[in-house]
């Protein structure tokens, strides 16, 4: 999760999350090499006092400042259109959990269990315990497989919501009338924090998401112990 003062991006828990950190850093790096040569450019020609007669029309410059825009541009938008594909697909999923948004809570359902539903509320600042986090936790946690594809289904009650998870790269619209669908694989086990990410209304900043990514052995007697529960 994220940390106070902390300027990056959270670690990632998920494949997805991992590349979309490395596509950060590659067009990073174009950018921060496109701004070095023109800050340089611009250093040069405020400091010389030399002049090129051709500098008002120069067909070589007009080549190679149309050519060379479009090849950064395509050496951003080839990895990006690739991650983009990887966060559309859903092949095989080992869980389906259907996430609905409501003012101002989520609500649970394993679709792949008969009775396996529940809503989670923030818990109250008062109401935390120490080590907890503020504005983060709530009374019941997404629970999931670790290493397995989870495809989750997510939409809305009353207005638009939005289901995001940082850690695991996953953000998505919860629009009423329409079932979104995306999925994640958790690469290690640990809970992963995350909010709603529309704004729907006054209590927006106070639904939070939790995920928890445990073994399977664990996740079965979760399951268990939920619909005995229920």
């Amino acid at each position: 999760m994220a940390h106070p003062s902390q300027l990056g991006f959270q670690d990632a828990a998920s494949p997805v999350m991992e590349e979309l950190l490395h596509l950060h850093d590659h067009a990073l790096m174009i950018v921060f090499l496109i701004s070095t040569l023109v800050l340089y450019i611009i250093v040069v020609m405020v400091t010389t006092k030399l002049t090129n007669k051709y500098i008002l029309d120069s067909q070589e410059i007009e080549i190679v400042w149309t050519i060379l825009p479009a090849v950064i541009l395509i050496m951003i938008a080839l990895p990006s259109l690739r991650i983009l594909y990887l966060m559309d697909e859903v092949n095989d999923p080992h869980l389906t959990v259907k996430a609905m948004g409501h003012q101002w809570y989520w609500s649970y359902e394993y679709t792949d269990y008969e009775n396996l539903t529940f809503d989670s509320y923030m818990i109250p600042t008062q109401d935390l315990t120490p080590g907890q986090f503020r504005l983060l936790e709530t009374d019941h946690r997404m629970v999931v497989p670790m290493e397995s594809p989870i495809r989750v289904l997510v939409s809305a009650e009353d207005v638009l919501h939005s289901w995001a998870v940082p850690a695991l790269g996953v953000k998505l619209d919860a629009v009423p009338g329409r079932l979104n669908q995306t999925s994640f694989i958790t690469s290690r086990p640990g809970v992963f924090y995350g909010q709603c990410s529309e704004i729907c209304g006054a209590n927006h900043s106070f639904m939070p998401v939790v995920v928890e990514a445990v073994p399977l052995e664990h996740f079965e007697n979760w399951s268990s112990l939920m619909l005995e529960d229920a």
